[in-house]
């Protein structure tokens, strides 16, 4: 390994000056890894002017560099990327980049590794250090969740994605101090990209979701969606989906469940007409509550909720609904 790299730099989202929490979290497993090495643990936010970093320091940050300019304040990768190479190479040299695998942060990503001349493991679900060699021990699911696979990069900068919720946050402690360092963004040569507009709509974050009621194959027709959505409202949530329905174009990829989509935790998770692949499980089966409709009472989701109705779902979720409206 290089004697020059030295470090865990996590990279901390933002969106509009807000801080997404899955930094919080790499911040937590950061500051593991960087104490089992004995190194320091850095942060590194880009974005508008007007940042505000402390609270990246009030997480455990030892140094964090506050990157802003107005070429930030478009989510334009090639200029984040550009400015994370700079860094990255001329200023912190760490040994280890973690990035949250937000969409944003899984297109960032890859771009950055070739960047910056660096392996890249997607999608880790747990992150350890070799106690031999000192490697970064990068673990992530394969073959559908079957089996999980520990990896290591052979550079000497390692770069791993981490699936959002899956370690708690850092405790904030707003006695802590540390180093921030601000700074300008440059702007990155022609690259031919420009966005033109910001389209409005409806915004659906799932994985933040209390209540979720998810339909899956046992739905006739994308319009069967409205009884689940009416449902959802009921209890104070949101529609989530299985891949099927999604790829079948019922409802869009941002209410996906599983591997492949999102992976929630919500009190409630209500299955409907899902059958319980194991896709469709690793994305939802650490939910506090886990209740299924399905007419096959064979379906694997029996195996693996706290309740379960075996019933055609247009009969069973009329009812519920029914039954919440007379005690409302």
């Amino acid at each position: 390994m290089s004697r020059d790299l030295s470090g865990v730099l996590v990279y901390a989202e933002q969106n509009a000056g807000e801080i997404h929490p899955v930094s919080y979290e790499l911040l937590q497993k950061g500051r593991q890894l960087a104490e089992d090495l004995g190194e320091e643990l850095i942060a590194i936010v880009l974005g508008p002017e007007g940042l505000e970093a402390d609270e990246l320091v009030y997480r455990g940050a030892d140094r964090v560099y506050c990157i802003q300019g107005e070429e930030l304040s478009q989510p334009n990768l090639i200029t984040y990327k550009d400015n994370l190479k700079r860094y990255i190479i001329d200023e912190i040299k760490p040994e280890i980049i973690l990035l949250g695998a937000t969409p944003f942060g899984r297109s960032l990503a890859p771009r950055l590794a070739i960047a910056v001349d660096s392996g890249l493991t997607a999608d880790c679900t747990d992150l350890q250090i070799d106690e031999e060699d000192g490697r970064l021990i990068q673990i992530r699911p394969a073959f559908s969740e079957n089996i999980l696979a520990h990896i290591k990069s052979t550079s000497d900068l390692q770069m791993a994605t981490v699936r959002y919720q899956e370690f708690d946050e850092a405790e904030r402690d707003d006695s802590l101090e540390g180093e921030i360092i601000n700074a300008e963004a440059e702007r990155s040569k022609d690259h031919g990209l420009k966005v033109l507009e910001r389209l409005a709509g409806k915004e659906v974050n799932i994985t933040e979701e209390d209540v979720i009621v998810a339909g899956g194959k046992g739905l006739k027709n994308p319009e069967d969606f409205s009884l689940l959505e009416e449902l959802a409202e009921k209890l104070g949530g949101e529609v989530g989906a299985s891949r099927d329905v999604v790829d079948e174009d019922y409802i869009g990829k941002e209410h996906q469940v599983g591997y492949s989509g999102h992976r929630v935790k919500p009190v409630i998770y209500i299955a409907c007409g899902i059958s319980g692949a194991p896709q469709h499980l690793a994305g939802m089966k650490e939910s506090d509550t886990i209740i299924a409709i399905n007419n096959d009472p064979s379906a694997p989701i029996f195996e693996h909720c706290d309740y379960g109705i075996v019933g055609d779902l247009y009969d069973v979720i009329p009812e519920m609904i029914d039954r919440i409206e007379e005690s409302a």
